[in-house]
């Protein structure tokens, strides 16, 4: 992985042509919806929006992405992956002069394809006070990895739906035993588990990790690591 050391400290623009671009990434074919909304400076890269997108909405970075901006592709590339004609490190946010409003995109996994847009709601005067990138907003926790796409996530929810009411009954009821409503809650454990946290948005938590991506703090990556094992 490629990202700038400090996004504080990036010395290629000048502090007072360095402006604050505010951002609502949303995915597209899911309702309710899931959405962030972000504050990036624009002597950023590609690159790094690429990090702050996976981990504002809380991905893992273990599928092939890539950005589609008027119709070029750019990303970061990874071994087996595809590749592009820019070196993402270089390209600042900047040097696409984003008009207000104008819409990308971001792909994440292929085969899943979840599809994020992109727009450019307004650009603001550096605080030189706060860090960046930030999460400012947002709902919903994304889907499970591997689950199937908007459609096949579609489905999950409404078989977490119906197994957490199932569970429940069954345990008013106790017509099953406890032991094996026991036995069944475990072996729903984690599919309830993100039925209970589906709705929940932790900003703190992505803040965390988006200043320590900010200043070269590698804690950023333990999320991924525990999880990818």
């Amino acid at each position: 992985m490629c990202f700038s050391p400090n996004l504080q400290q990036d010395s290629r623009v000048e502090p007072a042509r360095v402006e604050v671009y505010q951002l609502r990434v949303w995915l597209r074919e899911i309702s309710p919806l899931i959405w962030r909304r972000l504050l990036v400076r624009s002597d950023s890269t590609i690159a790094d929006l690429h990090y702050t997108l996976q981990i504002a909405m809380g991905w893992t970075d273990a599928h092939l992405h890539q950005f589609i901006i008027r119709g070029k592709r750019y990303g970061v590339y990874q071994p087996g992956g595809i590749s592009f004609s820019d070196d993402p490190t270089q390209i600042r946010l900047g040097d696409l002069r984003f008009r207000l409003k104008e819409r990308f995109f971001y792909e994440y996994d292929f085969f899943d394809l979840w599809r994020h847009e992109i727009r450019f709601e307004q650009r603001s005067p550096l605080d030189s006070r706060r860090r960046y990138p930030v999460c400012v907003g947002g709902s919903r926790a994304v889907p499970p990895e591997g689950c199937g796409g908007p459609w096949g996530f579609m489905a999950f929810e409404d078989r977490c739906s119906q197994v957490a009411t199932e569970l429940l009954l069954d345990f008013l009821e106790t017509e099953c035993g406890l032991e094996a409503w026991r036995e069944k809650y475990l072996e729903n454990q984690t599919m309830l588990s993100y039925w209970v946290n589906a709705n929940r948005l932790d900003r703190r938590k992505i803040n965390r990790r988006l200043e320590q991506y900010a200043v070269g703090d590698e804690a950023w990556r333990q999320q991924w690591e525990v999880v990818l094992g």
